[in-house]
């Protein structure tokens, strides 16, 4: 497979790239990550997303441990080549960790963060 087209992105100097998850119909933005050029490679390939944890300094598959997959039906690049968003459908209707369908959940209102959507699942159950 020519690899021509990852040469295109804009990769910041440690070798990443934000990426916004952003859901498929209703265009919710579900999550923040980053892909370096393998994360990238691999959900081009397989259709699942896959980002780099900088924490972890490692790949790793969205739902390996909770099963709440990304399937990506779209990849873009934004104009300066330098940010993606990925329109995805969000399995199991949970992308954060936390158990709510969003990783933006928390609104600033009169100088205090709250909470505006549910947990639809206690992350011990999703994790152990």
């Amino acid at each position: 497979m020519n690899e021509s087209w990852l040469n295109k992105v804009n990769w910041s100097d440690d070798g990443l790239i934000p990426v916004i998850a952003q859901e498929a119909g209703s265009n919710k933005i579900l999550t923040l990550a980053w892909m370096n050029r393998e994360a990238l490679k691999q959900t081009a390939q397989t259709g699942e997303a896959v980002y780099w944890s900088r924490t972890r300094k490692k790949l790793w598959r969205k739902g390996e441990e909770s099963g709440h997959t990304q399937k990506v039906q779209e990849i873009l690049l934004d104009c300066d080549q330098d940010a993606l968003v990925l329109k995805v459908e969000q399995m199991g209707g949970i992308a954060c960790h936390t158990g709510r369908h969003s990783c933006f959940y928390l609104r600033l209102q009169d100088k205090a963060w709250i909470e505006t959507e549910p947990v639809l699942k206690d992350p011990k159950d999703i994790y152990g």
